[in-house]
């Protein structure tokens, strides 16, 4: 999974910046030196998920109990990962002069900016980001067991979610070069893309869940259907007793006739 991960973040890197690497006067070759260079985390997540469902197949295992123990710690690695950036002094935000602000060598420094110019820290904004996203999935999914009995696999999906609405915000604090699709960065609108789908993963997996509890409630006399029978029948009781009440007074009021139709 770790391995088709690097392949699948590097395929990204070189295809969305391919320029860098097939342009005029460029090394095709250089495409393959991951250590130079960089990573997209979109295709990172696309193959390394595969690797995962593959491994998952392999071994017998169910894919969305796994992917819901995988979730909080994707962010976790994410948000130490992010740390290389302040590093390398690379993918920094606009000017600021908050107290919290980046300092960038001249080295490193994008053209346009004076020298002491100091920048919004990104990496740090997605590294908390991430981290907080971390947090909120687990105590997600400690509800859901809680709610539902099961998480159902529905961690994932709210990975994509959380993680992507994070990242459009931060992408557009960023200043380094990159492809721009009407107007805005081609980052995100992948996020976007990507929260779309995790919200329709997220929506058809927690019904597919509650369709399954359903079925499974009724097969054992449980669930929502045997629950509403059973909330009924206080009242059922109620009505039985009211309708019966009557009657013992009614055999008193003839047990009391007798004796008068016999004198």
């Amino acid at each position: 999974m770790v391995i088709a991960g690097i392949v699948g973040g590097r395929l990204y890197h070189v295809i969305t910046d391919y320029d860098l690497y097939f342009g005029e006067g460029r090394d095709p070759v250089s495409a393959l030196y991951v250590w130079k260079g960089g990573l997209g985390i979109w295709g990172a997540v696309t193959l390394g998920g595969l690797g995962a469902y593959l491994m998952c197949r392999h071994y017998g295992l169910r894919a969305g109990p796994f992917g819901d123990a995988l979730a909080p710690g994707l962010f976790l690695a994410q948000a130490i990962g992010r740390f290389g950036n302040y590093f390398n002094q690379e993918l920094y935000g606009k000017p600021t002069d908050l107290p919290w602000a980046l300092r960038i060598d001249d080295a490193h420094r994008l053209q346009g900016y004076p020298p002491g110019t100091t920048f919004h820290p990104t990496f740090l904004y997605e590294a908390l980001w991430n981290a907080a996203g971390a947090a909120f999935l687990v105590w997600l999914g400690r509800f859901l067991a809680r709610r539902d009995g099961a998480v159902g696999g529905r961690l994932m999906w709210a990975y994509l979610m959380v993680y992507t609405s994070g990242r459009v915000w931060i992408e557009l604090l960023r200043v380094d070069e990159a492809h721009h699709v009407l107007g805005l960065r081609l980052n995100v609108w992948t996020s976007i893309l990507v929260f779309l789908l995790g919200l329709v993963g997220y929506i058809m997996t927690s019904r597919r869940h509650l369709s399954d509890a359903i079925s499974e409630g009724t097969e054992e006399g449980d669930g929502p259907r045997a629950e509403s029978e059973a909330a009924d029948r206080p009242n059922e009781m109620a009505e039985t007793s009211v309708s019966a009440g009557p009657e013992p007074q009614e055999a008193h009021t003839k047990s009391e006739m007798k004796p008068d139709a016999g004198d």
